[in-house]
């Protein structure tokens, strides 16, 4: 197989989104030739455009994005879930319950909500700052292979440009990994389409009506105010400095069923929710301007089926990291802790086979293990709260609802993550005990940040 030797590299990942950027700067910081391809004009634009990082993945994610300034939205403080048994009569329930008390909050966070665009662009900079390249509107359109191992990737253009190994982090919209024949496309089942109204609101009424809480809303379907329990998502609002998010996404197929028309469904979703729901109405309404409205598909519930779960996260020459990987959030719906965890560890991984000069699929396969042993990406795949709303849609069981949002979304969450969260704490505190000083830099340097606007410019 010819090669060009100005196209070799050491290290190609593919894609500039969360993870991508990850896995770049670890291999250029260890002194490996990297290039990074993104098919979007800017990093971060194919990423559903806004939402809540779990504080967990700027604890336990890179090093360089806890020390560091990222452009942060806003802190969340908790999430205030509104259970509606029925909107025309006003029968609406409140769990509050996941809320971090005064004077804590909200120097100390649940997580912080971003704009993806902003966040993986600065994520990318740190990449380059760091010595990788970046090519951005290319398309990756396969790999190149030798002899079963693949050795680097084909572009949209035709081009060929030789690696060592390949990351693929494209994304759940990647295809790559399917066309090598390493992952198989996943059912319509496992697949969400979110609708997402995109607000502008002026600050101080952002800050009087939401502070720094999400709202969550979870219904009956009868009631047609959001996806059916279960499949999908019911009202979800994040609050940023100067707008907000409305955010609602249904699976692409029902149990079976035929492909529903989602457009149809969510305008009506939407125009019911927004009409009823007297919070929206007559506090929210009358203060925002729509600045878009966006549809991004996402896999979803992957990591509930056994056989998905399972598919391979490596090959010869290559290793998938985040959603390209499967390793979705099945109950934050928030991938990018699993992103930047998965990266980092491909990265190490990568590291340390090219120092071996050894990146056959035996010798990634410690890749799987780390993920199969990492606490909290485990808990991230395998949470079914959101999944069980089915059932409880099913019985029509109040108390079921009530349960398994109090589970997912309120403090009982901590019963489900307290475990693994603990781990993974003590593993990073055993190894380096000067961390846990960094975690409390991070909490008050980030709240200085958004308080006075300084961010970083990369």
């Amino acid at each position: 197989m010819e090669k060009s030797s100005s196209l070799e590299y050491d290290v190609v990942v593919i894609g500039a989104g969360f993870g991508g950027p990850v896995a770049a700067h670890k291999c250029a910081r260890a002194g490996f030739r990297t290039l990074m391809i993104e098919r979007s004009e800017n990093p971060g634009e194919k990423v559903v455009s806004g939402l809540t990082i779990p504080v967990y993945g700027f604890l336990f994610g890179p090093d360089f994005i806890r020390d560091g300034n990222p452009p942060i939205e806003r802190p969340v403080d908790g999430i205030i879930n509104y259970i509606i048994n029925d909107i025309d009569a006003g029968d609406i329930e409140i769990d509050d319950s996941m809320k971090i008390p005064k004077p804590f909050a909200p120097v100390v966070a649940f997580g912080y909500n971003a704009y993806c665009k902003d966040f993986c662009e600065w994520e990318a900079r740190k990449a380059v700052d760091a010595g990788a390249e970046l090519r951005l509107s290319t398309v990756v359109t396969g790999v190149l292979m030798d002899n079963g191992k693949v050795r680097g990737v084909l572009l949209e253009t035709g081009e060929e440009i030789y690696s060592k190994i390949v990351i693929d982090a494209e994304g759940s919209q990647g295809l790559v990994a399917v066309k090598a024949g390493i992952r198989e496309k996943y059912p319509p089942e496992a697949i969400s389409l979110a609708d997402i109204y995109d607000y502008e609101m002026p600050k101080d009424v952002v800050d009087r009506l939401f502070g720094y809480s999400l709202r969550f809303c979870w219904g009956w379907d009868e009631q047609k105010i959001a996806p059916p329990l279960g499949h999908g998502n019911g009202l979800m609002v994040w609050p940023y400095r100067e707008s907000l998010h409305f955010m609602q996404d249904h699976c692409l197929r029902l149990d079976g069923a035929k492909v529903p028309n989602l457009r149809k469904r969510f305008d009506e979703y939407h125009g019911n929710i927004t009409g009823k729901l007297p919070w929206w109405r007559e506090e929210v309404e009358p203060n925002i301007a729509l600045r878009a409205r966006m549809w991004e598909g996402f896999e979803i519930y992957v990591g509930l089926d056994d056989r998905l779960r399972n598919m391979p996260n490596h090959a010869d020459g290559i290793i998938l990291t985040g959603d390209a990987a499967g390793l979705e959030s099945t109950e934050l719906c928030d991938g990018v802790p699993a992103a930047w965890i998965s990266s980092g560890i491909a990265a190490d991984v990568a590291i340390a086979a090219l120092r071996k000069n050894d990146t056959s699929a035996a010798f990634l396969s410690r890749y799987d293990r780390k993920i199969r042993k990492h606490p909290l990406l485990q808990w991230s795949i395998s949470g079914t709260n959101r999944f069980n709303l089915r059932y409880a849609q099913r019985d029509h069981d109040i108390n079921k609802l009530r349960k398994y949002v109090h589970d997912g979304w309120g403090l009982g969450a901590l019963g489900h993550v307290s475990t693994p969260l603990l781990r993974t704490l003590l593993v990073h505190v055993l190894k380096n005990p000067l961390v846990l000083l960094k975690w409390r830099n991070m909490f008050f340097r980030y709240y200085h940040n958004w308080h006075h606007r300084r961010f970083d410019d990369g």
